[in-house]
């Protein structure tokens, strides 16, 4: 129950878009409406200075004493105004008491403001003669206008801020939606062609950017599901093949058994045949296994090709007999070993060597030796060879050459194909030799 209630790809990003928008428009709706309110603050401040200087124009000191130029209500426009000489008030608005006290605070002590309830700010100017002190000009703003210009701008930021983030919210909804189609497109086909087919590719061209390198990953998944089916498929093939003698050989002597009666001796000859055949099925599942596990890297045995020959050969060799064809081989004397399993090199060997046993007309050879780098087993026969044209489709799987079909020879054309993907599982190679002399196949691996 967990997954059915995580968020999609759209909706993380979408979360991610609006919370992201949220805070940067609170610090912007914060930051706008806090230097509002210091400029508003600032304007009053200097308003009311205006004002003090104005005031401060019209009066002028007699001996000492500070006497308007004009009548004491001339020219001040209703704004209310305290002149104090010393401490003592010449000139006081009629005002609430509360204001007038603060006024009155500010008679002495340097030029500065003062705000009242938040509702009214005063400013005090000195008023000096010959460089003395003689009194103090205190007038006042209404912030009443300050504050309904603050409380508007406030409301009309956030009501802004609300609109933009529901109108982003919307833009992105859409953007994303229309970002991600393709990738929702991209992912439905190629589930649908994971189930039913593997060979349709995108094909977006070289990767650069998210999309084109999604494209290209998918196509390589997709590459990698068909090799993988494809080699599934090859697998149960090259089974088939390699344990249907066996089996045949299983059932004949079973059939043979249940017919009639046999002697002891010709009992026991069918029990060692069955015996050999479900050896032969063993050794064949085993080489495919570490066919298998020398692909995926897991297998880390080494082996003496030597060994691995002598095994291919000893299991050919009543094979040869029945064909009346007789099977030489040319071993060194020193070791030879290559990074594989032993069963897994024979099992390589093997195909080769039942081919020339196959085709040939007399005599099979195995030669091995060293080129310093790799192990070089060389399987050759007289018989009609492999011709140029067909010196790569012989290793096809199901494809045999024109000299099987002139032959006459029994097969399914599995054999070689499995013999060069077992060699390549191993790092190594089959190459056949185009002649009409003779067939001769060439495996190569690398030392250990």
């Amino acid at each position: 129950m967990r997954g059915s209630h995580q968020l999609g790809v759209r909706s993380r990003l979408l979360l991610a878009v609006v919370v992201a928008t949220a805070i940067a428009l609170t610090v912007g709706v914060t930051a706008f409406n806090v230097l509002l309110a210091q400029r508003l603050s600032a304007s009053a401040t200097s308003l009311a200075r205006a004002q003090a200087e104005a005031e401060l124009l019209a009066l002028r000191v007699v001996k000492g004493r500070l006497v308007p130029v004009e009548g004491p209500d001339e020219g001040r426009l209703g704004t209310p105004i305290w002149v104090f000489q010393g401490k003592r008030t010449l000139e006081a608005p009629p005002i609430a008491a509360r204001i007038s006290a603060a006024a009155a605070t500010l008679a002495v002590g340097p030029e500065r403001s003062l705000t009242v309830d938040a509702k009214v700010r005063l400013y005090a100017l000195p008023i000096t003669s010959k460089g003395a002190r003689v009194g103090t000009v205190v007038t006042s703003v209404s912030l009443d206008a300050y504050q309904a210009t603050k409380r508007s701008a406030l409301t009309g930021s956030l009501i802004l801020a609300a609109l933009l983030l529901v109108a982003i919210t919307l833009l992105a909804w859409w953007i994303l939606g229309r970002a991600l189609r393709p990738v929702s497109r991209m992912t439905d086909a190629a589930a649908t062609w994971s189930e039913h087919d593997l060979n349709k590719r995108f094909h977006l061209g070289e990767p650069h950017d998210e999309l084109t390198r999604l494209g290209a990953t998918l196509d390589t998944l997709l590459s990698r599901l068909a090799a993988s089916l494809r080699h599934e498929q090859l697998f149960a093939a090259e089974l088939s093949h390699e344990l249907r003698t066996p089996l045949a050989r299983i059932t004949t002597e079973a059939e043979l058994a249940i017919k009639r009666e046999r002697t002891n001796n010709e009992y026991r000859a069918g029990f060692q045949a069955v015996l050999q055949s479900s050896q032969q099925m063993t050794r064949t599942i085993e080489a495919l296994v570490a066919a298998a596990r020398q692909e995926t890297g897991i297998s880390r045995a080494s082996c003496d090709v030597r060994e691995a020959v002598r095994t291919a050969v000893e299991a050919l060799t009543p094979t040869a007999a029945e064909h009346g064809l007789e099977i030489a081989f040319d071993l060194p004397s020193a070791p030879v070993r290559v990074a594989a399993d032993t069963e897994l090199v024979a099992q390589i060997i093997r195909p080769l060597l039942d081919n020339a046993v196959r085709y040939g007309s007399h005599r099979a050879t195995v030669q091995l030796h060293s080129d310093g780098a790799n192990a070089i087993v060389s399987v050759a026969d007289d018989g009609p060879g492999v011709d140029a044209a067909e010196q790569e489709q012989v290793f096809d799987p199901g494809v045999r050459g024109s000299a099987a079909q002139s032959a006459a020879a029994d097969g399914a054309g599995l054999g070689l194909a499995l013999a060069r993907r077992l060699a390549r599982s191993a790092g190594g190679e089959i190459t056949a030799e185009p002649s009409t002399a003779g067939g001769q196949f060439t495996l190569s691996l690398p030392l250990a």
